[in-house]
C-alpha cells in the first residue's frame, strides 16, 4: 500500500501541480495562462475533514465491516449511486471550473467521500456521483476529487512509511526506484486518460462495471 499510495500521489501532484500551487497561494496562472486563485486550501480542508473525522471515530468499526458480502453490497450500491447521479444531476451545473466550487459543494463532496470508508465503495465513484448531484459537471467533479485525494494520500503514505521504516533497506533502493518510476508512468497515463474519458462516457459504464464485478464476486467468492 505504501508504494501504491506514493505512486498515485506523485502522479496526481504532477498532473495538478499548477493548481496545487494556486491553492497554496504560490501561483495565480495555470499552464494556459488563465488566472486561478478562487479555489483555496480551505475548500480542500472543508472537503477532507468529514473523511478524517469519521475515519478516526469509527476506525475499529470500519475494520470489522470488511467481508465479501459487504464488498458485494458496496459494489452494487456504488453502481446504483452512479446511475442516480447521472439521472438526477443538475442540467445546468453551477460549478463548471474548479474556481466556481463553493464551500457548500466542497463539504457536500466530502460527505459523499465518507462512503468510501465502507469496504468496496469506490472513493472516486462516490465523490464523482456526489459532485454531479450537488451541481458540478463531470470535469470539475473529477478534478476536485483528485486534488482532494492528495492530502489523504499524503497522510496514508506517511502513516505507512512510519510503520514500515524498520523494514526499509538501502540495497532495495534501485529495485524500488525502478518499480516506482514504471508504476508512476502508468498512473500518470491513467489519470490523464480518465480525465479525458469521463467527459465522454459519463458514469453509466462504470456503474455497469461495478454490477458485473459484483456478480463475479457473488459467483466465485461467496
Amino acid at each position: 500500500m505504501l508504494v501504491q499510495d506514493m505512486v498515485v500521489l506523485s502522479a496526481a501532484v504532477f498532473v495538478f501541480w499548477k493548481r496545487i500551487l494556486s491553492i497554496l497561494g504560490l501561483s495565480k496562472m495555470d499552464t494556459d495562462g488563465q488566472e486561478m486563485g478562487k479555489l483555496r486550501y480551505t475548500h480542500i480542508l472543508t472537503g477532507i475533514l468529514p473523511f478524517f473525522l469519521l475515519g478516526a471515530i469509527f476506525y475499529n468499526f470500519i475494520k470489522a465491516l470488511f467481508s465479501p458480502q459487504i464488498v458485494v453490497i458496496s459494489l452494487i450500491a456504488g453502481g446504483i449511486l452512479m446511475l442516480v447521479a447521472e439521472g438526477f444531476k443538475k442540467t445546468a451545473p453551477t460549478a463548471t471550473t474548479l474556481d466556481q466550487v463553493t464551500y457548500k459543494q466542497a463539504l457536500g463532496m466530502g460527505l459523499f467521500q465518507c462512503l468510501a470508508l465502507v469496504p468496496g465503495f469506490s472513493r472516486m465513484g462516490a465523490t464523482l456521483s456526489g459532485g454531479l448531484l450537488i451541481g458540478m459537471n463531470h470535469k470539475t467533479a473529477s478534478e476536485f476529487s483528485f486534488i482532494m485525494a492528495v492530502p489523504i494520500m499524503v497522510a496514508a503514505s506517511g502513516k505507512d512509511l512510519l510503520e514500515n521504516w524498520g523494514h526499509l533497506n538501502v540495497t532495495d533502493l534501485p529495485l524500488f526506484m525502478t518499480g516506482f518510476l514504471t508504476a508512476f508512468t502508468v498512473a500518470l497515463i491513467a489519470i490523464k486518460f480518465f480525465l479525458n474519458l469521463i467527459n465522454k462516457i459519463k458514469l453509466v459504464p462504470f456503474a455497469l462495471y461495478r454490477f458485473g464485478l459484483a456478480i463475479l464476486f457473488w459467483i466465485f467468492i461467496l
